[in-house]
């Protein structure tokens, strides 16, 4: 899905006035299907990693930046990702080495690169079968909304360069419910980058503790900087991945948005690759776009990986005592 102009505006606007009924109805169906579900325990801690918006906001970062943490107290967390863009329905264990993102979908490859990720549909299937195969703990990649499985932890994050949007809930904006009503699932929020909508003011009073993290390109920057850039990309917000390098310095020449999780053609890539070599440029994506290219083109295009870094490593740390100490003494 490509996100319409509208839904980053200031305020609602003609198309979501226009849209708004249909907001109620995606609303009501929602509530709907919370009444209905019985959420059941995994037997081990869930920490979920979600948002308030469609589209992306910084979750599977945060995901592998708490894996990072988790791995340095010597625990080894296994993932729980739904595999969206992905044919299998699970649950199954991602092998990177066997499925690929037309599979498994592009964040679970990812995610598979720095531990035991499983792919399901039913989050509750998938957190059973993480657990009987030894998961100490479970990282739940999205799912914020998803009612079927027990959470000890809700980190909702929060894109700060894009915040809530015109505020309207999906089709007629970004949200994909209520604000008071995510609020009222999250036990903390992860504010990614400056707060530049004015996204904690608009959440109003509430105690929940934010932290505050940042996405910081890999030390491969400074090799892309050498050249001028031909930058493309299909996440939730491809302005970000073109901002990230601008700011590091490197001279983007030429930027093509496509849809979140837009499956590359050949066609496609070649013309990106042969517009880059007219003009001694270099192609440059995202590691999500890189492996949902064609095979043969993916040597010819480089990544610029970026990992989650908090403002104050202590911050999450303290969120995750309760849950660490559980590991350690069951």
């Amino acid at each position: 899905m490509r996100a319409p102009a509208f839904w980053a505006a200031e305020r609602g606007g003609i198309a979501a006035s226009a849209l708004t009924p249909l907001a109620w109805l995606y609303r009501l169906g929602a509530r709907r299907r919370a009444a209905l579900a019985q959420p059941v325990e995994a037997g081990v801690p869930v920490i979920c990693v979600g948002n308030f918006t469609a589209g992306g906001a910084g979750k599977t970062p945060t995901v592998l930046a708490l894996a990072a943490l988790l791995a340095e107290e010597g625990i080894r967390p296994h993932i729980l990702t739904r595999g969206y863009g992905g044919s299998e329905a699970g649950p199954l264990r991602v092998d990177p080495a066997r499925h690929d993102a037309d599979a498994v979908g592009d964040e679970a490859l990812l995610l598979a690169r720095t531990a035991p990720t499983w792919l399901s549909r039913d989050r509750a299937a998938g957190a059973a079968a993480a657990a009987a195969a030894g998961a100490p703990i479970l990282l739940m990649d999205d799912g914020m909304q998803t009612p079927t499985l027990v959470k000890n932890l809700c980190l909702a994050v929060i894109d700060g360069g894009a915040g809530f949007g015109n505020g309207c809930v999906l089709p007629a904006g970004p949200l994909r419910e209520p604000l008071a009503r995510g609020l009222s699932r999250a036990h903390a929020l992860v504010l990614v980058g400056d707060d530049r909508r004015g996204a904690l003011a608009a959440l109003g009073a509430h105690d929940l503790p934010v932290i505050e993290a940042d996405l910081v390109p890999g030390e491969e920057v400074r090799a892309l900087c050498e050249r001028p850039v031909v930058a493309f990309a299909g996440i939730g917000r491809p302005e970000k991945f073109f901002e990230t390098l601008e700011e590091s310095g490197c001279t983007v020449i030429a930027r093509y948005a496509f849809a979140d999780h837009h499956r590359y053609k050949p066609g496609e890539i070649a013309a990106i690759v042969d517009e880059a070599k007219e003009r001694d440029a270099q192609p440059v994506t995202t590691e999500k776009d890189h492996v949902r290219l064609p095979p043969e083109a993916r040597a010819m295009v480089r990544t610029l990986p970026v990992t989650l870094a908090w403002r104050d490593p202590a911050a999450p740390r303290r969120l995750l005592a309760p849950l660490l100490a559980r590991c350690r003494h069951g």
